[in-house]
């Protein structure tokens, strides 16, 4: 399912959208790597990434930052020597929507399994 909602495209959310429910978004959490997490509130995506080192780190954030530009979907990035957390949240709807998930799906492709 996780190629499912990697392949799709991010809508805009406008007026009249609502965030998920915390069940669509548990449901849809599934379909990713097993480090992304829900926070509890149900208003937040989220993920860190580990890197041996700073370069690979940036590689990884730059190509993060790729994904954001082409879905106009952008998440809060906070990197550091080995480490980039990656935080999606849709601010229109405050709350999470799809393109959140389409954006962490799209994310995991970034990491081969066996790096995972």
């Amino acid at each position: 399912m996780s190629e499912d909602l990697a392949n799709r495209r991010c809508k805009p959310c406008g007026s009249g959208v609502q965030p998920l429910k915390m069940v669509q978004s548990l449901t849809l959490l599934r379909a990713l790597h097993a480090d992304w997490a829900v926070s509890e509130d149900g208003r937040e995506l989220s993920r860190t990434f580990a890197f041996p080192e700073y370069g690979r780190t940036l590689e990884f954030t730059n190509a993060v930052a790729s994904i954001a530009i082409d879905a106009d979907h952008h998440p809060v990035l906070v990197v550091s020597y080995g480490t980039c957390e990656v935080n999606y949240t849709t601010h229109a709807i405050n709350g999470l929507s799809d393109n959140d998930f389409i954006c962490a799906a799209k994310i995991d492709r970034l990491i081969p399994a066996a790096a995972q």
